[in-house]
Order: structure tokens, then C-alpha cells, then sequence
């Protein structure tokens, strides 16, 4: 809960200062728990670390800096952004919070599955598509997501 602070003057220092302190420490989130606020930080920097890794090769089992294969990728990139990951697509989809298509946001992760099995992961780039690591003899680029058999998650 945010306290709303009635400051006459944003250029009156001690006034802006005083506000400043309110907003920052009026919220007060429980051990454990991130706000959409802070997830989304974490989100766009991992989104941001992905795609500086753009020609990157794929390499099976690889999680970086210079070589990736798909859950590699967006395990470095949320590591750099500040949030650990497990290793697989498979896990990474258990660990995250499942999110419908309509409230995909950039910076989640797109899984790809078959039936119930997990078997590749990107990060969400926007305007449905994803930066990710496809396959052998590939690199890390942007893509359109090409399947309607994906699942969203956004990470804690």
C-alpha cells in the first residue's frame, strides 16, 4: 500500500526529497514476494542481455557467455538481470508463474511443448516474437513465434 503525499512544490527540496523518501519506502513487499513493478525490471533486463547476445551459436547444453542452447539463454539472461533459474525449459516452465496469452508482457518466457512435455523456451520480445537459441548450426535471433502450442510464464 502507497501513501499519497501532497507536496506544494516538486522543485521545493526538501519537499521533493521528502517525497522521494515516501515513495520509496512506503511500499513494503513480505520476504520472498517480488511486485509487477520489480518483476518487470528483472523481465526487461534479462529481455535486454538476450538480445545483446544476438549471433551467439547454439551449442547443446551451453549456457554462456558466448555459446547457448534455448534454457541456457534465458538462464544467463535472467542471472545477469539479477533472478536464478533452473536449468531446463522444463524446469524453468514449473518454476515460473503461468500467465494466459492476453497478459504476456516482454521479458516473459515462451514455452514450447508437445502435450504436456516442455521441449524449447525464448523470452518474449513483443509484437509475438521471441529472442532465443534454436538449434545446432543456428544462432541466438529473433524470431516469430511459429507454434500455437506454447505456454507463458513470467519469473518470480
Amino acid at each position: 500500500m502507497s501513501a499519497q503525499v501532497h507536496v506544494p512544490s516538486l522543485f521545493a527540496r526538501v519537499g521533493t526529497a521528502s517525497a522521494l523518501t515516501l515513495a520509496v519506502t512506503s511500499t513494503m513487499l513480505a520476504p520472498g514476494l517480488v511486485s509487477d513493478a520489480e518483476a518487470a525490471t528483472h523481465s526487461t533486463k534479462a529481455l535486454k542481455v538476450a538480445a545483446s547476445k544476438k549471433g551467439a551459436p547454439y551449442k547443446y547444453g551451453a549456457s554462456g557467455p558466448s555459446r547457448f542452447d534455448c534454457s541456457g539463454l534465458t538462464l544467463y539472461s535472467f542471472k545477469k538481470a539479477g533472478k536464478k533459474l533452473p536449468r531446463t525449459a522444463q524446469q524453468q516452465y514449473n518454476k515460473t508463474r503461468h500467465i494466459p496469452k492476453s497478459q504476456r508482457k516482454r521479458g516473459d518466457l515462451v514455452f514450447f511443448h508437445s502435450g504436456r512435455s516442455v521441449y524449447h523456451v525464448g523470452i518474449y520480445a513483443g509484437a509475438g516474437k521471441i529472442w532465443h537459441s534454436p538449434k545446432s548450426g543456428d544462432v541466438v535471433r529473433l524470431a516469430k513465434i511459429w507454434s500455437k502450442s506454447v505456454w507463458y510464464g513470467r519469473v518470480r
